[in-house]
């Protein structure tokens, strides 16, 4: 959602989520800067959490200049400590939570299982996993303070149709979709529906991870958009809306629901 948007939907008092709180992690680029531009733009008041500061706070003031109400922390989502600072700083500044997206991600470089570092492989599942467990532990208890809510969760479509060199990664997403399902089934009863999303790639600085810090390149998209139907990578705001529809009451009869957001890659 550019910026042009985001002040016009902002005016508007038939904004799908004004008065509603979100919290957005790994929300200083990429799918989550479009994440949060796009709930932010649709009248929610919006924390940030990022690894990376700088790019937080820049992406946070461009939401300010335009008029949302917003907050940035630095979080690294693999900490508990982190993660509950974060909903307390939320809640103490907009009153509570109502969506909470777990989008925050990390790749390893591209390289067979059996060659990837131990490091690299207990990073993925901190980053990937254990941050959806925290979010949950940390967040599931303030959106129940406000009587229900959502969590929509950031996987991949690597979790259904896997790509190889990538095994550990896509694992680590087949872990969150599983989350994902049986934490719907677990707080449906108390109100809050859990989906999550199934991205294909995009260019964006994230598949750096896989291509050891170079970008994707003209050949690599190439060799990526073949394998795509629709022909074309994902774009972060494809994303964005994907997440939105499913954090908004358009959704309310839809949990444990994991969205390809792949231009048919799941079925070419």
């Amino acid at each position: 959602m550019d910026d042009a948007k985001i002040g016009a939907n902002l005016a508007s008092s038939e904004a799908r989520f004004a008065g509603k709180v979100a919290v957005v992690t790994g929300a200083a680029g990429g799918f989550g800067r479009a994440i949060a531009r796009r709930l932010a733009g649709e009248g929610a008041a919006v924390a940030l959490a990022d690894i990376d500061s700088a790019k937080g706070k820049r992406t946070t003031a461009q939401l300010a200049k335009r008029g949302a109400t917003a907050l940035f922390k630095t979080v690294d989502v693999s900490r508990g400590d982190d993660l509950r600072r974060l909903m307390e700083r939320t809640c103490g500044a907009f009153g509570g939570i109502d969506i909470l997206v777990n989008n925050a991600g990390y790749c390893h470089r591209a390289k067979p299982l059996w060659e990837l570092p131990e490091a690299d492989y207990d990073r993925i599942f901190e980053v990937n996993v254990k941050s959806v467990y925290l979010g949950a532990v940390h967040g599931v208890p303030r959106l129940l303070e406000r009587g229900g809510g959502v969590i929509v969760n950031t996987a991949s479509i690597g979790a259904v149709r896997p790509r190889p060199r990538l095994t550990a990664y896509n694992a680590s997403k087949g872990a969150v979709v599983t989350l994902t399902r049986g934490l719907a089934t677990e707080l449906a009863p108390h109100g809050i529906r859990v989906n999550a999303v199934n991205p294909v790639a995009a260019d964006t600085d994230f598949m750096k991870g896989p291509s050891g810090g170079r970008p994707l390149g003209e050949k690599g998209r190439e060799i990526l958009e073949a394998t795509i139907p629709l022909g074309r990578l994902a774009e972060p705001d494809d994303v964005a809306a994907a997440v939105a529809y499913l954090a908004s009451d358009d959704a309310s009869f839809l949990t444990g629901v994991c969205l390809d957001v792949d231009g048919g890659r799941s079925i070419g």
